[in-house]
């Protein structure tokens, strides 16, 4: 019988042997990607650029589509197996157009990795009236994959891999107002409700499409050092969440916890291709193997808890998955048929 991560049924670590400390470097050694083709959203810069650069090393073929052309040129010039395509995941039309493209040339598609992402912006609208986080957190994911639906099933053996983040212990999905129509706007609600989406997207998506070998995973990659994810917050944000202190200095133990760069983007890699996980989909992980399950019981003291870890059981329940997949074919009039 083949088991479900419905309501996290397989959250549970599996001794991996990898850690925080972890790098890319350390969860791709031994692993040989020649002849598989990836895309990598996000993938000029930061944990994206990372990851793009660690997977075309294993020998697989990476495709960055970019907003900014020119600065993913930059940024990827004289990395070996990269090709760079031009899409904005807030655009619908873009995205088409991107993944058009790409099944016109017949390739197969064996790595999906959804990492592009914002946070700590102010409220702000696509052009369908989605809010910015979520348009680009999940509904993006949600509609690139769909599109890339037939080259994922081509490839007889498929990984699809979403960042999510630990945000998403910040709230729930907010079914009863997704786009702040009604409420006002917080931006940590914000992102951490289009986190939770990204999840529960993992887990339907991965219901959906096992049996046509493709499997899906959502990834935290931690608090890392040096990425462009913060560049919209200010100081007072950073003071009120704990990581710097009254002078505007980050706390010397915020600052021993953040992750590199190659540490940040080793989930990711691990996800998106260690044999440990070929017969398991749908999960949530962490530091180089999968999530500890958090109870919704208060009293419950798990060593995920105590580590600001683990993953929410609301970001895992069957049904609100499969309520968030038909609701977001009704805001985005996408259809996605696996």
């Amino acid at each position: 019988m083949i088991q479900t991560n419905n309501n996290g049924a397989l959250q549970h670590p599996i001794n991996t042997g990898y850690n925080a400390q972890s790098t890319t470097t350390d969860v791709i050694k031994g692993i040989d990607l020649s002849g598989k083709i990836a895309i990598v959203t996000g993938g000029n810069t930061g944990i994206g650029l990372e990851t793009a650069k660690t997977i075309a090393s294993a020998g697989a073929i990476v495709i960055v589509p970019a907003r900014n052309v020119e600065k993913a040129e930059k940024n990827l010039e004289g990395i070996a197996n990269i090709e760079i395509e031009e899409m904005d995941i807030m655009d619908p039309k873009s995205i088409d157009a991107f993944a058009d493209k790409f099944l016109a040339s017949g390739r197969p598609l064996h790595i999906l990795i959804n990492n592009a992402g914002i946070m700590w912006v102010p409220l702000q609208h696509d052009s369908r009236g989605i809010e910015s986080q979520l348009a680009t957190n999940y509904v993006g994911q949600f509609h690139l994959t769909s599109k890339l639906w037939q080259a994922l099933k081509q490839a007889n053996g498929a990984r699809v891999v979403n960042v999510s983040s630990l945000g998403h212990h910040n709230a729930p999905f907010n079914f009863d107002d997704p786009n702040f129509e009604n409420r006002d706007y917080e931006t940590l609600q914000a992102y951490g409700h289009s986190k939770t989406a990204s999840n529960l997207f993992t887990l339907e998506l991965d219901n959906r499409a096992r049996e046509f070998n493709v499997r899906t995973f959502a990834v935290h990659p931690g608090s890392i050092a040096g990425t462009e994810l913060g560049r919209n917050a200010d100081a007072e944000q950073w003071k009120n969440l704990g990581f710097l202190d009254d002078n505007g200095h980050i706390r010397p133990e915020v600052l021993t916890s953040l992750k590199t760069i190659p540490q940040g983007a080793a989930t990711t890699v691990f996800a998106a291709t260690n044999p440990l996980l070929n017969n398991i989909g749908g999960v949530y992980c962490e530091d180089g193997d999968i999530a500890e399950l958090l109870s919704d019981d208060p009293s419950v003291q798990t060593t995920a808890k105590l580590h600001q870890s683990g993953v929410q059981q609301y970001s895992l329940n069957d049904n609100a998955a499969k309520r968030l997949w038909k609701l977001t074919e009704d805001m985005t009039g996408i259809h996605f048929n696996v």
